[in-house]
């Protein structure tokens, strides 16, 4: 054993090591990502770990080895579970052989999600056992107690961590020892193949099992009662489960109180064994908790249950936010209320200063930023509308380009695109979709467009990375998360397999990029612009723009139409005929790639790209 300072999310992945995990898999997504990153790098030549090509395929995969008796891990953000659903619905019923823990960090916030799922609420309606750690202490040992009960209940056992668990930081006694197996191999039984009697009787077994799985949690080492009853008679409790344990310890030790906490580490199936002896405690109880009143409604229940007359607060009662993530202030803020506290007490960290406004932009360089560029050059004028996705170039909607009129979730873009073009015939449409979405959850929606002759711009950003998450692999790039070499998918040819002749072209080439468009535009059916450059962070750049002062107008043409946070409109003066004061654009040397994007727009050549 040793101390490690460790992220959340190499906590879950040291700790899945440990446990003896030899397959693992997922999909890139915020923020869930370095679990399987950190695998990728600490691993040892028995392990296998890969960026499957999406959600759906990354659970089936672990799934195939897990019925070979391969302890597997699967990792995605809460979005993507919706993806990997349609699988993973199927397999609570069939169940597992070797150990298979699905992690599913939820996004509260959101911080960096299109949602704001709560995944306990899932595992209740996949009646699959589900554990949500409080700290990434907790989450190292406890991944490990997850693959032993799902190889004690041969079921899939889903795993939540949020934002705040997954990217904190804390000193683990981690051991560098693996729990090695011999996977006993894939034994042919007819229970591995899914049909409907079969599906009865596994359902109605899945019934029978959660209550022993409940009574069995109820002595799980991370649910407990602790704490001791509010005093002056009063029998006050807290419920509480994952992070918001965490405040709810450090806001009782800033209002300096105590009070009985009950700590749920498995909200389902629920330790009702547990609670309802918190339950003979108390009188009132107050339940702290992201997302959806999980724990709550668990209390509620029970309480009807066993006839019980215990008071249950939170979101229901509205005594608790319904809606984000909780913080140590709101926890304070409430648990003062609760606990009849004075916050005039408490010490100034509840009243923080104000953090600067930092609204997301495209990076300074961005090749989607000259790929929007031109096709809104393009189009001006004329009626269009713009169906855009999940990626870095989500961006895209913001002021000045304000390209992007749709959003739905990834792959989408394409096939929202063809209902548009039906109900607006009169507008080009546009869709656009990033490389590593293309591969992910795009290419089926192309197919369609092919297939019923829908009329649409396809338009692939092709920056040769998957981005937004952090510049993970994927079938175009021509390396494996193990980095291994492979073939790169092409995906120009994959359209050209698909029926569709694309052009291809390069962003930052404007006026070729601005030609494209008018082409494919003018054209009807299903057509496709792949604009190809590689994302600024894979490729670095070699030098930057420059301003000639003396040919600059100060239009702020390139600042207003662009904005580019490279660019800016200098407030100094500059000395003309020793009276006139002059204001020009300016170029932070700092953030500026060279793209010379800025350098074609000037109507004055003012701006001129020079080398490092």
């Amino acid at each position: 054993m040793s101390i490690r300072l460790l992220m959340g999310n190499g906590a879950i992945a040291e700790g899945a090591l440990a446990a003896g995990v030899t397959v693992a898999t997922g999909y890139p997504g915020t923020p869930s990502t370095e679990i399987l990153e950190t695998i990728a790098k600490i691993r040892d030549k028995n392990v296998y770990v890969e960026w499957s090509v999406n959600e759906k395929a990354a659970l089936e995969v672990a799934a195939g080895a897990s019925y070979a008796g391969h302890r597997t891990l699967v990792t995605m953000k809460q979005v993507g579970l919706n993806v990997a659903s349609d699988p993973l619905m199927s397999l609570a019923y069939i169940g597992v052989k070797g150990g298979m823990v699905v992690v599913v960090a939820d996004d509260p916030g959101p911080i960096s999600s299109q949602t704001e799922q709560d995944t306990r609420t899932f595992a209740r309606y996949s009646k699959l056992p589900i554990f949500d750690p409080a700290s990434p202490e907790e989450a190292y040992a406890m991944i490990r107690d997850a693959f032993d009960y799902s190889e004690k209940y041969s079921t899939p056992v889903l795993f939540r961590p949020t934002t705040r668990l997954s990217h904190a930081n804390a000193a683990i006694d981690a051991t560098d020892e693996r729990d090695v197996r011999q996977p006993e191999g894939f034994v042919k039984d007819p229970k591995w193949v899914i049909f409907p009697r079969l599906s009865y009787a596994a359902h109605k077994a899945i019934e029978e099992r959660n209550p022993a799985i409940g009574e069995d949690f109820s002595s799980y080492r991370f649910n407990t009662i602790e704490g001791n009853t509010s005093a002056n008679g009063t029998r006050l409790g807290i419920a509480t489960g994952g992070v918001s344990y965490a405040y709810t310890r450090e806001a009782l030790q800033i209002l300096g109180a105590d009070c009985r906490i009950l700590k749920i580490a498995t909200p389902y199936p629920f330790p009702e064994t547990l609670a309802a002896r918190f339950l003979n405690e108390v009188d009132t109880v107050l339940v702290l908790e992201e997302l959806d009143p999980v724990i709550e409604r668990e209390l509620i229940y029970l309480c009807g249950k066993l006839d019980k007359s215990v008071k249950i607060l939170g979101k229901g009662t509205r005594h608790t936010i319904t809606s984000g993530e909780n913080s140590v202030e709101t926890v304070t803020e409430q648990l003062a209320s609760f606990l009849n506290c004075q916050l005039s007490t408490v010490n100034c960290q509840l009243s923080p200063p104000s953090l600067p406004i930092r609204p997301p932009v495209l990076c300074a360089g961005c090749p989607h930023r000259a790929s929007f560029y031109a096709v809104k050059k393009a189009m001006h004028g004329k009626k269009a509308i713009f169906s855009g996705d999940i990626g870095c170039y989500t961006l895209g909607n913001a002021q000045p380009l304000d390209m992007v009129d749709t959003c739905l979730c990834m792959g989408a873009g394409i096939t929202l695109a063809q209902g548009l073009s039906r109900a607006e015939p009169d507008a080009t449409v546009f869709a656009f979709v990033g490389d590593s979405t293309f591969f992910a959850s795009g290419m089926t929606g192309v197919v369609n467009a092919v297939y019923n002759k829908h009329d649409m711009v396809l338009v692939v950003l092709d920056n040769r990375i998957t981005a937004m998450t952090g510049g993970q692999t994927h079938p175009g790039i021509g390396k494996t998360l193990m980095n291994e070499p492979v073939p790169p998918l092409n995906i120009p040819a994959i359209l050209t397999a698909f029926g569709i002749t694309p052009r291809v072209v390069n962003p930052l080439d404007h006026k070729a990029a601005v030609a494209a468009v008018n082409e494919a535009a003018a054209e009807s059916g299903v057509r496709a612009i792949v604009f190809e450059y590689p994302c600024v962070n894979v490729a670095k750049p070699t030098g930057c723009a420059s301003v000639d002062a003396d040919k600059c107008i100060a239009c702020g043409k390139c600042v207003r139409e662009l904005g580019c946070p490279a660019l800016s409109i200098d407030n100094g003066q500059l000395t003309i005929d020793n009276q006139d004061e002059k204001r020009r654009v300016t170029i932070d040397k700092s953030l500026c790639t060279g793209c010379g994007l800025c350098a074609q727009m000037c109507p004055t050549g003012a701006i001129a790209e020079v080398s490092e």
